[in-house]
């Protein structure tokens, strides 16, 4: 009888014949209507008959449809593009499709899924599984019962750990597996190796420093510092000076070791944050490990996907866990990832126990943030790399404008059911972004309403009047996320400025389709255009700007009710103290004598709140 992935891997070869001459000559849109309400995974596939990507639904059709809808984004019109055919698996539920679709993904390595790229292939310290363990530098993870530690993205740190471990411990230096010899080779005689092939030392004696070592691996060192510490006073008594100077050097040494773990969250616990962020195609995770309070690795894994950033995520999550040698105790993620689905995978495929959560504010989602921050940097890094030049001269041929725009402004609105309305300016110079020129609105002339135009108009008229008044430069461009209705609203309020010599365009999200500000027919370039590809960078960030200002907004107001659950603090409060110290983070560093006076709080209170959430 054939087991549960030997069933998942049986339905592929069944899938690869599905579909009718009459089925394949329905467009794709009409293909994703006839699927199935019902769980399973899809295989998108391309003119040529080659898979280009696969993905999981708890409902195929609702899930599927939703790539062939208007306000599609732009990474998804690209993949809409190149669908020919699509092909589904029905599974018994959600989790089911999960596993098989990091089946399909490893056995097909479609194009447009994320596929795990370390930037950097970072060495780890492995301690072999055997009676009498060899410690080393390595940087392949072998599935035999080994310990690994890292990676370590700093090399001179794990040299320095390999120096101390050689200074400390003589452990033995052959290979693997271990040979008797009837006499110890030279590195016995000379101190750095203990003679296990000789027979010179018992297994439980040469364990006790492989305990020693994973201790001061895992950030353990005070045993160890004690220890070294006794040895150097008995040898001082002893008048063995030349010893006690080298036990004082490596007390030393294991405390610079110490002092150099460059994050502490203070638990004896293990923990990972993975934080990803894309623009455009390009995909940058960044993933912090820590090993009871201390910063042990960070690596940053990049890939070129089509996918969503949340089902990106999940995908790699799946993917770098794989193996069940690298399971911390939690996972902390940037993205609203189905939680209970990964959860199960870890806890069935994997046999660990693994809790995955989502901080809002709070010491892990400061660590977090640090993770979010280092992706963001690498990804606009690898979008800086690309040279911008021909695309400007492309866009302006294809625009109509006088010279290549060196400035190109955009904007974008985002809101939530009418709340927390932002309008987002971001800056591009040479074609690539312009980082402190980007700038935030908060609408005020709505009053609650839902409306993007007057939202737009009221964010171009207090940048573009802040730019008339105080002389400053003007953009060569100016895109709009958004169609006739939104460019129209934007030349009015400029044309009232008398802004005339600002071009403006938008970029209509259902076919990537630009508008002009004047009676011109829309553009639609080929998809592999230089130009559209700016644009549509440009276009992207507008949205990841005002989204991600969005949910700090909401994020506000999540603060404001975790601080008026505490008891002494109500709504007036807590708005004080939010105003007062700007978010949670910089509130619960502070304390509770210094939160008493400047948060003006009564010092019982003040001890309250920081005992209550910094649980």
């Amino acid at each position: 009888m054939k087991n549960e992935e030997e069933k998942l891997y049986g339905t592929v070869s069944e899938v690869e014949s599905f579909g009718s001459e009459a089925r394949e000559a329905l467009p794709p849109a009409e293909q994703a209507k006839g699927l199935p309400h019902l769980s399973g995974v899809y295989l998108m596939k391309d003119a040529s008959d080659t898979i280009i990507y696969v993905g999981k639904a708890k409902d195929l059709q609702k899930r599927v449809t939703s790539y062939f809808l208007s306000n599609r984004s732009a990474k998804t019109a690209a993949l809409v593009k190149k669908i020919v055919r699509i092909e589904h698996i029905i599974t018994g539920n959600e989790y089911e499709a999960l596993v098989l679709e990091n089946n399909l993904i490893k056995k097909y390595s479609p194009h447009y899924n994320i596929s795990l790229k370390d930037g950097k292939s970072y060495p780890m310290i492995r301690i072999t599984n055997e009676p009498f363990p060899k410690v080393f530098k390595t940087r392949r993870i072998i599935n035999d019962g080994s310990k690994y530690y890292g990676p370590f993205p700093d090399a001179g740190k794990l040299e320095m750990y390999l120096e101390l471990i050689e200074k400390l411990f003589p452990l033995r230096r052959c290979g693997i597996p271990l040979r008797k010899r009837d006499k110890p080779c030279l590195y016995y005689h000379i101190g750095l190796c203990s003679g296990p092939c000789a027979g010179l030392v018992t297994e439980q004696e040469y364990a006790v420093s492989i305990h020693a070592i994973q201790s001061l691996l895992e950030g353990n060192t005070e045993s160890l510092v004690k220890q070294l510490t006794e040895e150097m006073m008995k040898a001082s008594k002893a008048l063995n000076f030349e010893e006690a100077v080298i036990k004082r050097d490596q007390i030393d040494a294991i405390k610079t070791i110490a002092m150099e773990q460059q994050v502490q969250d203070f638990v004896q616990e293990s923990r990972d944050y993975a934080a990803i962020e894309m623009r455009g195609p390009l995909c940058t995770i960044s993933l912090m490990q820590m090993r009871d309070g201390n910063l042990i690795g960070r690596a940053l894994y990049r890939a070129e996907t089509l996918g969503e950033e949340t089902e990106t995520l999940l995908n790699f999550l799946v993917q770098y866990y794989g193996d069940g040698l690298k399971l911390p105790q939690f996972l902390y993620v940037s993205h609203e990832i189905d939680v209970e689905l990964i959860r199960r995978y870890f806890a069935d495929q994997l046999g660990g126990k693994l809790e995955v959560s989502i901080p809002i504010e709070g010491k892990y989602f400061r660590i977090l943030r640090m993770a979010r921050e280092n992706a963001s940097r690498d990804v606009e890094k690898r979008l800086k790399s690309r040279d911008n030049s021909q695309a400007l001269e492309l866009l302006a041929q294809e625009l109509g404008l006088n010279s290549p725009p060196t400035l190109i402004e955009g904007f974008d609105i985002a809101q939530l059911s009418g709340k927390y309305t932002v309008a987002s300016l971001i800056s591009f110079r040479n074609g690539n972004p312009d980082k402190p020129n980007y700038r935030r609105y908060n609408i005020k002339s709505l009053q609650g309403k839902i409306d993007d135009y007057e939202s737009m108009r009221e964010a171009v008229a207090r940048r573009y009047t802040k730019i008339l008044n105080e002389h400053l430069e003007r953009p060569g461009l100016l895109v709009i996320d958004g169609g006739k209705g939104q460019v129209h609203a934007v030349r009015e309020i400029l044309d009232d400025l008398g802004m005339f010599d600002i071009p403006v365009i938008g970029l209509a999200k259902d076919v990537e389709e630009i508008v002009f500000d004047d009676n011109r027919p829309s553009l639609l370039l080929p998809e592999h255009s230089e130009a559209l590809r700016l644009v549509i960078a440009v276009r992207d960030e507008c949205h990841r700007f005002a989204t991600s200002a969005n949910q700090a907004a909401r994020s506000r107001e999540a603060s404001f009710k975790l601080l008026e659950s505490v008891e002494g603090i109500g709504k007036v409060r807590s708005q004080e103290l939010m105003k007062r110290f700007g978010s949670l983070e910089v509130l619960l560093s502070k304390s509770d004598e210094e939160l008493a006076k400047e948060g003006n709080l009564p010092l019982p209170v003040a001890r309250r709140l920081l005992k209550t959430l910094n649980l």
